[in-house]
């Protein structure tokens, strides 16, 4: 349902951008545009669109977290942790072996 909903969207968003390309070229050549109104106007729809962009794909990044976060999914960052943990506790643990054996030599 998401991928469709992402895929509406985007879909939607090409299309208004043809319209308006063709209703500003139509404008232009009836004379009611200048080129250069119209190369600013587009410019400006351009921006506004890049700006509204980053700001979906933050709120979505915000909605996408807090829904891992409530499901309790596991994330890239927490394995790495436990990885790093697991780690240390072997390392930990072989540092005991070889104290042990080495106290079990000294006692021989």
């Amino acid at each position: 349902m998401l991928k469709e909903l992402i895929f509406t969207g985007m879909g939607a968003s090409v299309l208004l951008r043809k319209k308006l390309e063709d209703e500003v070229k139509t404008l232009r050549k009836s004379g009611k545009l200048k080129k250069k109104d119209a190369k600013s106007f587009l410019k400006n729809l351009e921006s506004t669109g890049k700006l509204e962009d980053k700001r979906i794909k933050k709120h979505f990044r915000k909605l996408l977290k807090e829904t891992i976060n409530d499901l309790g999914l596991v994330t890239k960052k927490d394995l790495r942790k436990l990885k790093a943990e697991l780690k240390g506790e072997v390392e930990e643990s072989s540092q005991m072996e070889v104290n042990q054996d080495e106290t079990k030599k000294d006692e021989i």
